[in-house]
């Protein structure tokens, strides 16, 4: 990155939620207890995939790698956002704000097509339910996540290079809790339509195309569902997709309010509340949908737990 002749600053200021000092304890706690909670969650999920053989399925094996990235995810953002809540405003070099700006859209980004490969898992599992272990076989499952990571990580290196080729000469307070795109790009000394233009195709390719898919994915698995002859059947086919569709919901439809809508329609203030619901709430939504709504996780996390505390029971 060129950080030199055109850029005197030198750090940034994130500003986080110092604007309601009276909340910042409060907010503190409520952040802290949730990102405790989603840590917690996600280790027993891993685990519980990692340790039982009954969940060594491809659906697993996703659900694993989307508590990994989860996790990372969270770790890029709340850390951070709690230490700026306690000071009251924290500073942030260069280097560190292009960093986390890099792993928070790869990571968000590969958020997205793993929930677009989930998707597609269940199509498999439902419309080709005699030949799904051959179809959806390891090879192809670590194909399948090598492409979401692969794509996501690379893509983001083309847009965090080019908002951070721009000048920055000052000011320097990012009315965020992190390094995102449009309050950093807001600071910049000239005009940013490139790489404006460039997250917003990010956007496109990431969001609405793994979206497209996904639809795609449950036309053909309702249409299966529906021509299941019995009810419990039918209950039973669309359990198995209900906690997916509702992260679905909840992610892609913050995520769109933030990074699909025109410039003139942005609001700082607004972003900054929406994208606390898919950097803290969706990972913590997550688990929940994934371990509590699930007959086969719970009875997963039971037989984990036995082995950890119980081992002469197990």
């Amino acid at each position: 990155m060129r950080w030199g002749n055109d850029t005197s600053l030198n750090e940034f200021i994130l500003v986080g939620f110092s604007l309601r000092p009276q909340l910042r304890y409060v907010l503190f706690a409520t952040f802290f207890l949730v990102y405790m909670f989603i840590l917690i969650a996600n280790m027993l999920i891993m685990m519980a995939i990692w340790l039982d053989n009954a969940l060594h399925t491809p659906m697993y094996f996703f659900l694993f790698i989307l508590s990994v990235s989860e996790t990372c995810y969270t770790f890029v953002i709340i850390p951070n956002m709690l230490a700026t809540l306690l000071s009251g405003g924290k500073p942030i070099s260069l280097v560190g704000c292009a960093l986390q700006m890099y792993f928070f859209m790869s990571l968000a980004e590969t958020n997205c097509g793993l929930l677009a490969v989930m998707g597609y898992d269940r199509y498999m599992a439902i419309c080709h339910p005699l030949h799904y272990t051959v179809l959806m076989n390891p090879r192809v499952c670590a194909q399948l996540v090598s492409v979401c990571f692969f794509s996501s990580f690379l893509f983001s290196v083309v847009t965090v290079y080019l908002i951070f080729q721009l000048p920055y000469c000052g000011p320097n307070r990012i009315d965020h809790f992190f390094c995102d795109s449009a309050p950093v790009l807001q600071l910049a000394c000239t005009d940013s339509s490139i790489p404006e233009s460039i997250v917003f195709l990010a956007a496109i390719c990431f969001i609405v195309t793994a979206l497209l898919l996904i639809l795609i994915s449950y036309i053909f698995i309702i249409n299966a569902i529906l021509k299941i002859s019995s009810a419990q059947g039918q209950r039973k086919a669309f359990s198995t997709c209900a906690a997916h569709l509702t992260v679905v919901v909840v992610h892609y439809g913050c995520a769109a309010i933030i990074y699909l809508r025109p410039k003139s329609a942005r609001s700082l203030e607004q972003d900054k509340l929406i994208t606390v619901s898919y950097t803290v709430f969706t990972p913590l939504l997550n688990p929940m949908m994934y371990s509590l709504r699930n007959k086969e996780m719970r009875l997963a996390l039971q037989r984990t737990m036995t082995r950890m505390f119980c081992p002469q029971e197990a």
